[in-house]
């Protein structure tokens, strides 16, 4: 594993909040539609631990798993599709942390193709580089960066793979899944790291302040001709694909 970047934050706490609470062009949660929900949730009545758990649970559950045009779209956007993968979940995730005044950032990685092998069908599996832009959120938390990956597959989705692979109950690799657990995976909230994909993982490109920050000098995943069928194909294709496997 390749580790290219990590931050250091000085000024304690106070710092902490200044840095990983503020709004983004992608963490854009003054967005109304970003405000509307929260406030129809009364999730700003909530403890800091209750905060954490509200918006990770709506985005691991109601935001289906699912690929949107790009990873570096805006967390609205992301609400508005109403699907999501790593990335454009994370985006989301991050904006209703930093809404509810929680510091977040972002963990930017890159995984193995064959962990999406399955969720994306065989005949485009072409498309898929052979490793992917991948990230997870740190929360901070009781004075700790707490990791929080367990949010990218919705509980109907894992369910119908654990059912669809009832016979693995150790690691498994495949349909959106690396987990050494797949029978019981750390996907729930519970003040602790979660994880449904950390196997997979192969480049650690460390720790940025926002998700702006790393797909303005890392890039997403695709360009070219590969992004334009992407864009306007591909991803219709695999998402069809994904509802099919959920059932």
């Amino acid at each position: 594993m390749q580790t290219k970047k990590m931050n250091k934050i000085d000024g304690g706490t106070e710092a902490i909040n200044k840095i990983y609470t503020s709004s983004t062009e992608i963490l854009d949660y003054e967005n109304l539609s970003i405000q509307n929900l929260i406030k129809s949730r009364a999730w700003m009545k909530l403890n800091e631990y209750e905060k954490i758990g509200a918006a990770y649970t709506y985005v691991r559950d109601e935001v289906k798993f699912g690929y949107n045009i790009s990873d570096d779209i805006p967390a609205s956007k992301v609400l508005i599709d109403g699907y999501g993968q790593c990335n454009t979940k994370g985006n989301l995730l991050m904006a209703l942390l930093r809404g509810l005044g929680i510091p977040c950032r972002f963990h930017g990685f890159t995984i193995d193709q064959k962990l999406q092998k399955g969720a994306i069908p065989g005949y485009i599996f072409w498309l898929a580089p052979k490793y992917i832009i991948h990230s997870w959120v740190e929360v901070f938390y009781e004075g700790q960066w707490i990791n929080l990956e367990g949010f990218i597959l919705d509980q109907s989705y894992l369910s119908a793979i654990q059912a669809k692979f009832s016979s693995e109950k150790g690691s498994f690799c495949g349909y959106g899944v690396a987990t050494t657990r797949l029978s019981n995976p750390e996907v729930d909230w519970q003040g602790k790291d979660t994880y449904i994909q950390k196997e997979g993982i192969h480049d650690d490109y460390g720790v940025y302040d926002s998700p702006d920050d790393f797909y303005s000098e890392v890039g997403t995943n695709l360009s070219g001709i590969k992004k334009w069928l992407y864009e306007r194909l591909i991803r219709h294709l695999i998402n069809r694909n994904v509802m099919r496997i959920r059932g």
